[in-house]
């Protein structure tokens, strides 16, 4: 009797432990109905072709729209500095003030001179008309008449000597005060009241800069600009336009600057040092939050995609050899694994150029649980796309 009661105890607990397992199964769902794999739910995004407009950072450095070095063009001691260093100024504004004694002195005397050889040329122009009736009556001898008319022409010939000798003291006269030949922003002055300055010394005695509106000098390598004109000769991109395309900055600190530029051209030359060519864009600056030297960085835009994909970077993985590939949904519902070129990143996502195409469903979430091959059920992420232009430089 006790031998049979431990057989029945035993008995029980083995189908307890066979009950347990085969709900376990059930739950697990390990094993589908008809002996396949049951499919895994994965989250997609379907791609669907958009409009992007296609920028590029590059790096550059501010200058200012005009520069002018303010030299004096008579020499003498300065007496005066009629600006604030870094101030404004306008054009035609007062700088300096040389020392104008020696130069009145030599407009005077120029003046001088003017007047007694005006008042001889006049002299002599009395007499030729004074001997033309008389040499006509042979009162006057013809040779005597001919050294006035000669003594005329040399009295006007002194006048005329005497008008540029003057205009040249008013000249030098006007050059004592120095002038701002250009508005802008005003430097520091080089030279204080009492300093001896000459004619075409190599120091300036004041540098004016125009900072509004003010360059911007980037460079683009030459293998990016050929990328570029092979993908706009491909129609892989369309041309913006001179009135379209904008150019934007980011400041040393990481902030955007609020106003948008435009690009001016670019230079016709390589740089053999760097394999780079410059581009110029102007900006305004009313706030003079600008000032040249300034290192920044500028999106330009290149061009615009028609049929641009954008891929979330989620859903991209990088095999052992660097190369970009993603798992799609194929057409039996399985995991297919596509090898992708990608151009740049836009936001949060990759700009695919090959590889892809409209309306595959790319998986984003579940990644770690399918490889080539696994059958999978996808729920579409946001809706049937998730692309909304939603990075800086879609549109």
């Amino acid at each position: 009797m006790k031998r049979r009661h431990i057989f029945s105890s035993e008995l029980l607990i083995g189908l307890l432990f066979i009950g347990l397992a085969g709900c376990d199964q059930n739950k697990s769902g390990a094993q589908a109905p008809s002996g396949q794999a049951a499919a895994v739910e994965v989250t997609t995004v379907t791609l669907a072709p958009q409009q992007l407009a296609v920028t590029t950072e590059l790096p550059g450095r501010t200058a200012p729209f005009r520069v002018a070095e303010v030299r004096p063009q008579v020499g003498g001691v300065l007496q005066k500095r009629l600006f604030t260093e870094g101030g404004e100024v306008k054009a035609g504004q007062q700088l300096y003030q040389i020392d104008p004694a020696p130069y009145q002195a030599a407009y005077d005397s120029a003046a001088a001179t003017l007047a007694r050889a005006e008042a001889l040329r006049t002299s002599a122009h009395l007499k030729v008309e004074r001997y033309k009736p008389l040499v006509a009556a042979n009162a006057v001898g013809r040779q005597d008449f001919d050294d006035a008319v000669a003594a005329e022409q040399q009295n006007a010939a002194d006048a005329a000597a005497g008008r540029a000798a003057v205009e040249t003291a008013r000249i030098n006269l006007v050059y004592t005060k120095v002038l701002s030949p250009i508005s802008g922003r005003v430097g520091r002055s080089s030279v204080t009241e009492g300093a001896l300055v000459v004619t075409g010394q190599a120091s300036a005695l004041a540098t004016v800069q125009q900072l509004d509106p003010i360059y911007v000098d980037v460079t683009q390598s030459s293998v990016e600009m050929l990328r570029l004109q092979r993908e706009l000769a491909e129609g892989h991109l369309r041309n913006a336009g001179n009135g379209q395309a904008e150019t934007r900055l980011i400041l040393e600190d990481g902030s955007e600057y609020p106003e948008a530029g435009r690009l001016l051209f670019s230079e016709v030359t390589v740089d053999q040092g760097t394999g780079s060519v410059t581009l110029r864009a102007v900006f305004p600056n009313p706030k003079r939050l600008l000032l040249p030297g300034m290192f920044v960085h500028a999106r330009v835009e290149e061009g615009v995609a028609d049929q641009a994909l954008l891929v979330p970077q989620q859903g991209v993985t990088r095999s052992q050899s660097g190369e970009a590939t993603a798992l799609v949904v194929g057409a039996d519902n399985r995991a297919e694994l596509r090898v992708l070129k990608v151009d740049r990143a836009i936001g949060d996502k990759w700009l695919v150029t090959d590889g892809i195409k409209a309306g595959d469903r790319v998986i984003v979430e579940g990644l770690q649980k399918v490889h080539p091959g696994t059958p999978v059920k996808d729920t579409p992420a946001g809706g049937p796309t998730s692309q909304r232009g939603d990075s800086p430089s879609a549109r």
